[in-house]
């Protein structure tokens, strides 16, 4: 049975229809979702890009050992698993910082194609005239990438030359020269829809027509406030366009696996590796730059991820809510394709509890940025098991708990009359850092539930 993973960079769930969304045009993926099997449950793990990717192709959590890095010895990746077990594997990509010196995440593949001209790719060098979007001030860091994104795009004429039209375009067409082999792994993996977002003009039409104002494509990530209501709208705009165009071509790369007659021997998986707040919390980004010591909560914009499965032998149009991770996501696959799955990893297959034969892969789910920072540095883990999250940073600040069932949008802290469910929900959290490996300091750092207040019992615990 053939494999394709198609991945993406920074989609919030809920801007899918298949996710609940009532204005974001995304036919593709809700076609694939109605088609397949829809976690309603995932959540990142390592996070941001590249942890995630580690998480993804090695099914091991890095958050607490290497974290932003290549990917370490003593890993293998699905690739290299499945070129093992007689298949061909490709890696269609425009993600430069997988492609940064000293990455290796293109190990494993008998072919690999690097689309080129996305940001912060070093690739245009001709000198060019443009006039900056908006007040440079409300931009993130614009002297590392502003003159080189409208070097790089000055090339585009079309639509099919943006990052994942010319990403799934060259997925197409390995497909067409491909698909005769006998059992393949095509493994895409796009940029969109990170920023900056500046889409063709008429998909950003589709959300905010008529907008005459600034055009802020790339927000500083910092407390939301510095944006009008009118800028923030339109930025939800630019992200919502380059969302429906990236769902198009997505949708043209599963047409071809349908055209090509191989839909019934090949299944498809679709994740993304975390989110961005809109405004929501009083954020706008996906993490704080302004004081990389004080991290933000993973709030479910950011940690909640889409994942989407379709195969032959599995049920169509069906909803889980199995507490899934991208570590679970490589042997889940490999459990479909018939491929056993590895035993030394930390990720488990869904397939068993997905047909209702087996347990769930977790009982709990862990999103974390680096593990590895020193007491004080504000750096948060965000605890799930479906109903409750906790949000924890050691003694750096008050924990919050919140119930995801009942208050989705995670606007209020219950922790005060729901302390013994924090308690066991970070029971949970020090035994499964334990289990996956994690220093004896580490687990230490992190067994304060949250800051003393001297001898008296603590105000955030009620």
């Amino acid at each position: 049975m053939n494999l394709i993973i198609i991945v993406c960079d920074t989609l919030r769930r809920d801007f899918l229809g298949c996710y609940g969304n009532p204005w974001v045009k995304t036919p593709s993926l809700d076609a694939l979702s109605a088609s397949g099997v829809t976690f309603d449950r995932c959540y990142v793990g390592s996070f941001p890009t590249v942890p995630m990717r580690h998480d993804l192709m090695c099914s091991n959590y890095v958050f607490h050992t290497t974290g932003w890095a290549p990917i370490a010895p003593g890993n293998t990746p699905i690739q290299s698993r499945l070129r093992a077990a007689g298949y061909v594997t490709a890696f269609i990509t425009d993600h430069q910082q997988l492609a940064s010196p000293g990455m290796n995440y293109h190990q494993g593949f008998d072919a690999v194609q690097w689309l080129r001209g996305f940001i912060p790719d070093p690739y245009i060098t001709e000198p060019i005239e443009y006039e900056p979007p908006c007040d440079l001030a409300k931009l993130r860091a614009p002297e590392n990438w502003l003159d080189k994104f409208y070097r790089n795009i000055s090339v585009r004429r079309y639509e099919e030359d943006w990052p994942s039209p010319q990403t799934m375009s060259a997925a197409m067409r390995w497909l067409e020269r491909n698909y005769k082999h006998e059992k393949f792994l095509l493994y895409v993996d796009t940029f969109d829809v990170h920023e900056p977002w500046l889409p063709p003009e008429w998909y950003t039409e589709m959300y905010d027509p008529g907008y005459e104002g600034e055009q802020v494509i790339y927000p500083r990530y910092d407390f939301a406030g510095y944006l009008t209501e009118a800028e923030l709208h339109h930025a939800r705009a630019l992200y919502a366009g380059t969302v429906t165009m990236m769902d198009r071509w997505i949708g043209r790369l599963v047409e071809r696996v349908e055209d090509l007659g191989i839909a019934e021997d090949t299944v498809i998986a679709f994740i993304s590796d975390h989110g961005w707040y809109h405004g929501e919390h009083g954020y706008i980004g996906k993490h704080t730059v302004l004081d990389r010591d004080q991290g933000w909560q993973f709030y479910d914009e950011v940690a909640r991820i889409p994942l989407l499965m379709r195969a032959p032998n599995l049920q169509r149009g069906v909803r889980s809510n199995l507490l899934m991770q991208p570590v679970d996501v490589g042997p889940t696959l490999m459990d479909i394709i018939g491929l056993e799955p590895p035993e030394e990893v930390h990720g488990r297959s869904a397939l068993p509890a997905l047909r209702g034969k087996g347990d769930p892969p977790r009982e709990v789910a862990v999103t974390a940025r680096d593990l590895r920072k020193a007491p004080g540095y504000r750096t948060y883990s965000a605890i799930h098991d479906g109903t409750w999250t906790l949000m924890h940073a050691e003694e750096a600040a008050e924990p919050e708990l919140h119930n995801v069932v009942q208050d989705p949008k995670q606007e209020r802290n219950v922790i005060a009359e729901n302390l013994p469910v924090a308690e066991q929900l970070h029971a949970k959290y020090l035994a499964y850092l334990a289990r996956i490996g994690a220093t004896e300091e580490q687990v230490e750092n992190r067994r304060p539930l949250g800051p003393a207040e001297g001898d008296s019992h603590p105000a955030w615990a009620g």
